[in-house]
C-alpha cells in the first residue's frame, strides 16, 4: 500500500495513541502490539514501542469504547531527528486469530508543535480492562534429555529391588 501524503505530527518526544478495540465483532480478548517503521516507505515494523498488552472488552460482539495510551515510547536507539518520517503500527491479534491492522503515517515534530494530549482526546472507557501477558520458562530439550537419562540408568535397579521387595 502506498505511503500516505497525509502525515499527522508526532512528538519526537513520543506521544498517545488510542484505540477502538470493540469496532469488529469477536473482539472481547485481544493482544496488541505496537510498532513502528521508519522511514518515507518502511521495510518493516520491527521496532517495537511497547511490550505486548492484552484488553478484555464488555462483549464478544460490536462493542463501544476506547483505551488510550498517552505517552507511547519510541523505540530506543534509533537516531531521529524533527521532520523525519515514519509509519504507527497497531496489531489488533483477537481472540480467535485474526488480526486487524492499523498505520499511521507520522512526521516527528517538536512536542510544542502538536496538540496538547487531554481528558476530550485521550481517555480510557471504564468497561475496557488489561490482562496481565506473561509466560514462563519451560524444561528444555537438553533438561529433559539428562533426566530421562538419569532415570533410565535408575530403572533396572529400582525394578530389581522392587522384584526382591515382591519376593
Amino acid at each position: 500500500m502506498p505511503t500516505s501524503t497525509n502525515r499527522t505530527k508526532w512528538p519526537i518526544t513520543g506521544g498517545a495513541v488510542s484505540v477502538q478495540p470493540g469496532w469488529f465483532p469477536g473482539h472481547s480478548l485481544a493482544l496488541f502490539y505496537i510498532n513502528m517503521g521508519y522511514g518515507n516507505e518502511p521495510l518493516n515494523m520491527s521496532h517495537a514501542m511497547l511490550p505486548m498488552f492484552q484488553i478484555a472488552g464488555p462483549s464478544n460482539t460490536q462493542y463501544d469504547g476506547t483505551f488510550c495510551l498517552p505517552q507511547v515510547p519510541l523505540p530506543a536507539n534509533f537516531p531521529l531527528k524533527i521532520g523525519d518520517n515514519a509509519t504507527i503500527q497497531i496489531v489488533e491479534a483477537a481472540q480467535h486469530g485474526a488480526a486487524l491492522y492499523n498505520c499511521a503515517d507520522i512526521t516527528f515534530a517538536d512536542p510544542k508543535d502538536v496538540p496538547e494530549v487531554n481528558s476530550s482526546n485521550c481517555f480510557n472507557s471504564t468497561e475496557i480492562k488489561f490482562n496481565l501477558v506473561y509466560s514462563t520458562a519451560e524444561e528444555s530439550a537438553a533438561q529433559s534429555a539428562v533426566l530421562f537419562n538419569s532415570m533410565s540408568l535408575l530403572l533396572p535397579l529400582v525394578m530389581m529391588v522392587a522384584s526382591w521387595i515382591y519376593l
